[in-house]
């Protein structure tokens, strides 16, 4: 069966990593992607690194690749033709930028009433900081998120992957395709926006909420739950674990199953705002029986009480759990240099595409499909050879 979006065609003028992020969930779904590059560059300047790194390939894949010098009108004009069958264009150039080259909605929209581009850029369309240049990480101090991260007494610390990219990225696409239905209904396109400083004041989540409601700063709470107790890192034997016990029917059964049937009756225990309250006092005592056991042991039993008790993996660890080799993350992909590699598939399961993560396409070259997808748009063979020849593509 063919993908829910493969009616759907995306001009990919993406860069950088949340752009891409975007454009990923709509390839992996059956969207013909072309992604639109300057011809006669290198990418050694790409955050991803060459395009045989396995960054480019896992950000990049199931696409096809066209080169293309918009700076040129010749080149513009070609972009306009292709712009005229697409569905969606996704871009995440600085405003100045988009505007000189004539990819912004409204230069685009009277070619295609249709067409919905999307933007993405660090803090957002309007505003004093709209021109910044924006990057995870100024994003994740900015956002509060980094102020949220690390131990109490300790520096800030930014969170260990590209949160603030990758979070806009998957909004964004939620936005494409919110466009998309609304466009079944109305048959026009529209702007669909967001940046990586929006992303992220959302995904503080309930932390956020409680300063625009309460006036509440949280702050660090290190490897703890910032309202719920017990919930975060505790010794083991051999190690540390993740644990939970914070409904009363969960703090009752686990004090039963280590021995800590004292602490039921301890005033300073006896509500979850209590054990919040007290929670060093509460760690010490946990960790005088937890600290007799070991990671297994914790796992196996308190899971098997119905508290929610796990590992700290490596990355290696955790693609190599039984569990996770049940759920396939790991998407077989044909590469032309490296043979069969593995990448790490969409997390989005549907019961009528069973087969939708059997396979991916690699990375293309940097403009290995240009003369397909022009001979598609009607350019004539002596068409591409003239803009071959005069370095439009």
């Amino acid at each position: 069966m063919a993908g829910p979006l493969s009616h759907i065609r995306v001009l990919d003028l993406s860069i950088v990593r949340a752009g891409p992020v975007a454009v990923r969930l709509l390839a992996d779904w059956g969207a013909e992607v072309i992604r639109v590059e300057p011809p006669g560059e290198s990418d050694a300047q790409d955050v991803t690194g060459h395009w045989n790194s396995p960054d480019s390939q896992n950000l990049h894949r199931n696409k096809k690749g066209i080169t293309l010098n918009l700076k040129d009108p010749r080149g513009y004009e070609v972009l306009k033709t292709l712009v005229a069958t697409a569905d969606v264009l996704v871009e995440n150039f600085k405003t100045d930028v988009k505007h000189r080259l004539k990819i912004d909605y409204e230069s685009l929209k009277p070619i295609n009433p249709r067409l919905i581009v999307a933007s993405i850029s660090g803090f957002g369309q309007t505003g004093p900081y709209a021109t910044r240049p924006g990057f995870d990480q100024i994003v994740q101090g900015m956002s509060g998120l980094m102020s949220l991260t690390g131990v109490p007494d300790g520096e800030p610390m930014r969170a260990g992957i590209a949160v603030s990219d990758t979070s806009a990225g998957m909004f964004l696409g939620q936005g494409i395709l919110l466009a998309l239905i609304e466009r079944e209904r109305t048959g026009q396109g529209q702007w669909v926006h967001t940046s990586l400083l929006e992303a992220m004041l959302s995904k503080l989540d309930f932390q956020g909420a409680r300063y625009t409601m309460a006036g509440e700063v949280p702050g660090r709470e290190g490897n703890h739950h910032p309202t719920a107790a017990p919930m975060g890192v505790f010794k083991a034997s051999d190690g540390h674990v993740n644990l939970a016990a914070t409904t009363g029917r969960m703090w009752r059964d686990f004090c039963h199953a280590l021995g800590l049937e004292h602490l039921l009756d301890d005033s300073r225990f006896s509500s979850n705002g209590q054990r919040v309250a007290n929670r060093q006092l509460l760690i010490h005592e946990i960790e005088k029986k937890t600290e007799l056991k070991s990671q297994e042991s914790l796992i196996q039993e308190l899971n098997a009480i119905g508290c929610p008790c796990g590992p700290i993996y490596t990355v290696g660890e955790a693609f190599d759990d039984p569990q996770v080799e049940a759920l396939g993350m790991r998407l077989p992909t044909d590469h032309p240099a490296f043979g069969e590699v593995d990448l790490v598939r969409s997390p989005i399961n549907l019961s009528n595409h069973p087969e939708a993560h059997r396979r991916a396409s690699a990375v293309p070259r940097r403009g290995e499909h240009t003369s397909h997808v022009l001979e598609s748009i009607g350019l004539s063979a002596e068409d591409i050879e003239l803009l071959k020849g005069e370095g439009i593509i």
